[in-house]
Order: structure tokens, then sequence, then C-alpha cells
């Protein structure tokens, strides 16, 4: 446990269902909460999708695809009720975790996972003054001017070849002077 948790801190934990029941699980489990009153312990129930291309008869076609067949992420406060709840909805096999010990997904974990979505932290502003440190831009020295937190981009005008060029860079690859 890192030392900011707390045991009531929600964390994501992983579900095994039958397969093909991730969406029964899902809608079941929502419904439990509800008539239960659980949405303090239990606050998300995901099952991952991804947009997948498929090309039929010629044509394309967009369908969204399981990400992890067979498995349902769930933000929940692991309580000996939450855990039982869970446990026994229709459809799920278990947690993910040694024995009957649920193991909660790691920050990094989730990130990679694009589950959740962690605001970057932003100490510049426009019209400060920033250096690029990593890219092909690298110590290059260039004024704020946007910042798109959404798109998780900031727009920055370098000086190149004796003018300013506004240039499109990740939050991460600049630093405040």
């Amino acid at each position: 446990m890192l030392p900011n948790d707390t045991p009531d801190t929600p964390k994501w934990y992983v579900v095994h269902t039958y397969s093909g029941y991730e969406n029964k699980v899902k809608a079941n489990l929502e419904k439990i909460v509800e008539n239960r009153g659980l949405q303090d312990y239990i606050l998300d129930i995901i099952v991952p999708m991804e947009e997948q291309i498929e090309i039929k008869d010629g044509k394309k076609k967009a369908i969204l695809r399981k990400v992890f067949p067979g498995y349902v992420l769930v933000k929940m406060i692991m309580t000996d009720e939450s855990w039982y709840v869970v446990r026994n909805t229709r459809g799920v096999t278990g947690f993910v975790g040694p024995g009957s010990k649920p193991v909660p997904l790691t920050d990094e974990e989730i990130k990679n996972m694009g589950v959740e979505e962690f605001a970057p932290v932003v100490d510049y502003e426009v019209g400060d003054s920033v250096r690029v440190i990593s890219g092909p831009l690298e110590n290059f020295i260039g004024e704020v001017e946007e910042i798109n937190l959404e798109k998780k981009k900031v727009r920055v005008a370098v000086s190149m070849f004796g003018r300013e060029t506004p240039v499109e860079l990740e939050l991460a690859q600049i630093q405040k002077l």
C-alpha cells in the first residue's frame, strides 16, 4: 500500500468472468449497486473496448472489440461486503489475485491501459519562457502561446532561423525556465 493510500481509497480491480458474460456482469453489478445503495463502494465498472477496422466484402467497417475478453474492471473500495457482492455476481468466477485476496491495479497499469485519465501537472502558463527538454527541438527556448489540456498539447513559439515559429509539443516535452 502506498503511504498516501488509505483503506477507503477506491482502486481498480480485475474481475474474471465467464467468456462472453462481460457485459452481463457489468449490467448485473450496476443493478446490484443501485438496489443495495453501494454507490460509495463500487464506483465504476467497465469492459475495456477498442475500435478495430474490419474489411468484409471489400468494405471497411469499424467494430468494437473487447480488449480483455473474460475480464471486467471494477473501481471499488474493498470491504467484506463489496468483495462479497462482486464475487457473487452471476457470471463472475473471481477476482484476479492470489487465493481470495484481490490485487488492485497499479497507477502505471491503469495509465497503460488507458482506463483512467491522469491530469498532467503543468507548472507553466501562457506567456512563460520554456525550454524544450525532449524530442527533435531539444534545448530550444520559446514562449508558451497556448495550452490544451484535453489534447495534452502545448503550442510554443520557438526562435528558429531568426524567426518565431509556432510548434505543437506534448505537455511533458517542455520545462519552465
